[in-house]
């Protein structure tokens, strides 16, 4: 089994940082509670700011991805996008991964970009 912190390629890189936005957003999801039912509202300070900065790397990482494995317009608009919903970047992550999006990590092995 590989290992999850094995960065040494792109489509790792990006694995690591899609499943570290989706963590983010649940600690910031978590801290809401908090701040919102609970009446702590200092609870989404770290957990906001935390989240905030690996969104911007996520953005960053995913727009290196689609220049090095050549994604197409459409393919690295919805990574973009799937920075904004809650875990939508483990949904795009799924996604680029089943349809060869994501070099080794794909079953096809190929880095060229297909738009499903």
């Amino acid at each position: 089994m590989e290992s999850f912190f094995d960065l040494r390629t792109t489509a790792k890189r990006f694995r690591f940082v899609a499943v570290l936005e989706a963590i983010t957003w649940l600690a910031l999801l978590i801290a809401m509670f908090f701040k919102w039912v609970l009446g702590h509202t200092e609870a989404v300070a770290v957990p906001g700011m935390v989240h905030g900065i690996v969104f911007v790397v996520f953005v960053i990482v995913s727009l290196l991805t689609a220049m090095s494995l050549k994604w197409a317009g459409k393919v690295t608009l919805l990574a973009l996008i799937s920075s904004i919903p809650p875990f939508g970047t483990i949904v795009f992550e799924r996604w680029a991964v089943r349809h060869g999006h994501l070099a080794e990590l794909s079953d096809t092995g190929t880095t060229t970009a297909r738009v499903a």
